[in-house]
């Protein structure tokens, strides 16, 4: 069954999310939704999915430089980050 869900999450069209997949609310709490509002944390909001992931897996290994992001991202695992960046990469 997790093999099913995990396929459905790599191939399914984050606009089918009805809601936010567990984790992503503690996104914008940085990651501001509109374009509008000027901050120096980028947008997640359309971003490609594969960008986002890679840019969580480069902060687990400690690859990019961060304040937070990089304790943040070890909190998540592979299928979540998929799921969250699927979601992000399907809002616009």
């Amino acid at each position: 069954m997790m093999r099913v869900l995990i396929a459905v999450l790599a191939f399914a069209s984050a606009s089918t999310y009805a809601a936010p997949p567990a984790g992503a609310a503690a996104c914008s709490g940085c990651h501001a939704a509109s374009a509008t509002v000027a901050s120096p944390v980028p947008r997640l909001v359309g971003r490609e999915a594969a960008d986002i992931v890679k840019a969580m897996d480069e902060f687990r290994a400690g690859k990019r430089p961060a304040t937070v992001m990089d304790r943040i991202a070890k909190g998540f695992t592979d299928d979540e980050t998929r799921a969250i960046a699927a979601w992000y990469a399907g809002q616009r």
